[in-house]
C-alpha cells in the first residue's frame, strides 16, 4: 500500500504550524485514513486515533441512530458520515475529524454504484461534506484500490480546507489585534 508521499508531508507541515489535532471515522476506507496519518512525520504531535465502524449494530449503537434511520441505506449516506465525525471529533476531543461511508464494490444497495461521502468536521461542525463517484469500476480495480483512490481525494479536500481554516482564523486574529 503506497501512499502519496507528497500530500502527507503538505497535510504533516500545515499541523506543525498549528496547534490542532485530528480524529478519524471511517467506514467504507476501513483504516487506510487512520494509516495515512499514521505514517505522517509527526504524527504524534496532532494525530488523536481514529475508529472504524463497520456493522449496521455498531453503527446503531455507538452513533446513537435509530435503526430505521439506516435501514434503507444499508448504513450509507452523507448523514452517516456526518454522525460518525461527530461521534469521532467528541470522543478524541480533535479539532479536525474526517467521516467516511461507502462502497468500495458494486453492491445491491448500492444499486451496483461504488461512492463515498465523507465528511470533514471543525470544532465539531461540519465544514465540508461530500460524495465522490467512482466511475472506473468497470476496469475491475480490487477494493483496497478503491479505498486508496477515496483516502488520498478526500485528503486533498481535507488539505484545502485546513489551509482555507487556518487563512481565516489567522485573518480574524489579526483583525481582533488591530482593534
Amino acid at each position: 500500500m503506497e501512499f502519496n508521499k507528497i500530500l502527507l508531508e503538505q497535510i504533516n507541515e500545515e499541523f506543525m504550524g498549528c496547534d490542532q489535532t485530528i480524529s478519524i471515522a471511517e467506514s467504507v476506507t476501513a483504516g487506510a485514513m487512520q494509516l495515512a496519518f499514521s505514517e505522517m512525520t509527526n504524527s504524534k504531535l496532532f494525530y488523536k486515533g481514529g475508529i472504524t465502524v463497520h456493522t449496521p449494530d455498531k453503527i446503531v449503537k455507538l452513533l446513537k441512530v435509530e435503526a430505521s434511520e439506516i435501514k434503507n441505506s444499508n448504513c450509507v449516506s452523507s448523514l452517516i458520515a456526518d454522525k460518525l465525525g461527530l461521534y469521532a471529533s467528541t470522543m478524541f476531543e480533535s479539532d479536525w475529524c474526517i467521516a467516511t461511508s461507502g462502497y468500495c464494490t458494486p453492491e445491491r444497495h448500492s444499486v451496483f454504484e461504488i461512492y463515498v461521502y465523507y465528511s470533514i468536521l471543525y470544532k465539531r461542525q461540519i465544514v465540508f461534506s461530500d460524495k465522490i463517484e467512482f466511475n472506473n469500476y468497470k476496469n475491475k480495480l480490487s477494493p483496497l484500490s478503491v479505498k486508496l483512490y477515496y483516502t488520498e481525494e478526500i485528503l486533498r479536500k481535507f488539505l484545502s480546507q485546513l489551509k482555507l481554516t487556518l487563512i481565516l482564523n489567522s485573518r480574524e486574529t489579526n483583525d481582533r489585534s488591530t482593534l
